[in-house]
């Protein structure tokens, strides 16, 4: 194929079919090249998407609910010790309206819902026989000129481009390749992400959360489950299968000598945990690495001459504690990075000088905004003391609070002072406090 594209995108996840889209509903000439049989065939994660953007991008999608699970309508934050269990539950019947406010999804089968929508773009397109989605192709190389960005090569084929947009996930090799990163990711900067599917009657997972229709709940753990490791645990309602698992800090893994499916294993028999899946199957296991939303992970530039970096090639993660936002984050970057290519073309300059308005764009997003609003709280959330002491505090005072008892009931200050001598220190907890308080 001799014909030079607008822009090539190298990787068919969320970043890399956000991006497709947005080029093809603009009328723009492109190849999306996904290594997998198809988009998603590769991608064991799932979780929440976050946010209205898919509803710019697909109106109404929820019109159709083949794409997704469910949407969430209640969250759930709970702390654990060994026995216990204390947790935060918020439920809205705000959080019914469309569009949602976050989706649950599969990325395997998301991602090629998705994938089927950038096609009836294209169809729909000035260029419905010249843009396409080329699966089953493995990318070794960007072809660079001069420095430049000019294509790529998949084993001995060359397809050539004005634009990349390097969307390949976190395994990021061609980020490296041109220059935009020195070396790999420290283990500090990334975690590993392992996880059940776990399959149940659908009116026994209905009853058993309370959901109603499409409606589901998200539930983060902090404590016990991890074992005293770095991270912290999942459990997301799909329409007939749970999604259990843990995000565990690769460095502190590495040191302690522990393997991430013993440490789930443990973590499924908390009395907790265990009651909520009680009676299920598992049908899927799967583990892969994650970024833990340190800046600090972020390649030195996002974009260079004849190529952007988008999604989590550009370490573009964060969990603050509120919520894992990667997904949504995802989306608006390879948006972000589609509508420069546009800008590009219009000016007929595709050097760094005109892409570097997609630094710009995400500047001004809200993805770097609380990237760097928020990285004391990330930063935060992986000490020690939030995983070892914290949760073993509040459940202690938990015990004691909603204990009844024939004897005379201290009152509660008493109650939360008792429990802070017995797991940490009034000091290092008032640290934390003034610490999270400013970071949130």
């Amino acid at each position: 194929m001799d014909e030079k594209f607008d822009c090539i995108i190298v990787g068919g996840g969320i970043a890399g079919l956000s991006a497709a889209l947005t080029l093809a509903k603009n009328d723009m000439k492109f190849l999306l090249i996904e290594r997998g049989e198809y988009s998603g065939a590769k991608n064991v994660s799932g979780g929440v998407l976050w946010g209205s953007k898919l509803s710019e991008l697909v109106p109404n999608y929820w019109e159709e609910a083949e794409g997704f699970e469910r949407f969430i309508n209640h969250r759930r934050l709970t702390f654990m010790d060994q026995d216990s269990s204390f947790s935060i539950d918020f439920k809205s019947e705000s959080f019914n309206e469309t569009p949602y406010k976050g989706i649950v999804v599969l990325r395997a089968k998301f991602d090629n819902w998705l994938s089927g929508k950038v096609d009836e773009a294209i169809a729909e397109s000035k260029y419905p026989d010249e843009s396409f989605i080329a699966p089953n192709i493995l990318v070794e190389e960007v072809l660079m000129e001069n420095g430049a960005a000019v294509g790529i090569r998949a084993g001995e084929e060359k397809f050539y481009a004005d634009t990349i947009i390097i969307a390949e996930g976190v395994n990021n090799l061609l980020t490296r390749q041109v220059g935009l990163q020195d070396s790999y990711v420290p283990a500090d900067y990334v975690a590993t992400g392992v996880k059940e599917i776990i399959r149940f009657d659908q009116k026994v997972l209905e009853d058993r959360f309370q959901l109603d229709g499409l409606s589901g709940m998200s539930n983060e753990f902090i404590g016990w489950g991890t074992q005293g490791e770095e991270g912290g645990g999942f459990l997301y309602t799909n329409k007939d299968t749970l999604s259990v698992g843990l995000v565990l800090g690769m460095k502190d893994l590495r040191e302690k000598g522990k393997k991430p499916y013993d440490i789930l294993n443990e973590f499924k028999q908390h009395p907790t945990v265990r009651d909520m899946i009680k009676g299920g199957e598992v049908v899927e296991y799967s583990g892969h690495v994650v970024s833990t939303g340190d800046i600090r992970a972020m390649p030195k530039e996002i974009y260079a001459d004849g190529v952007m970096i988008a999604g989590e090639a550009a370490n573009l993660l964060m969990n603050s504690g509120k919520a894992i936002q990667g997904m949504d984050y995802a989306m608006e970057s390879g948006v972000l990075a589609a509508e420069t290519v546009i800008e590009a073309k219009e000016k007929k300059d595709f050097s760094k000088n005109t892409l570097k308005a997609y630094r710009h764009r995400l500047e001004d997003s809200y993805v770097l905004k609380d990237m760097k609003n928020f990285q004391n709280a990330v930063q935060l959330l992986h000490k020690p003391e939030m995983h070892e002491q914290v949760p073993y505090v509040v459940c202690d005072f938990g015990k004691q609070f909603f204990s009844v008892k024939n004897e005379p009931t201290p009152k509660t200050t008493k109650m939360l002072l008792k429990s802070v001598k017995k797991h940490s220190s009034l000091w290092t907890l008032l640290k934390i406090g003034i610490k999270g308080a400013r970071a949130l």
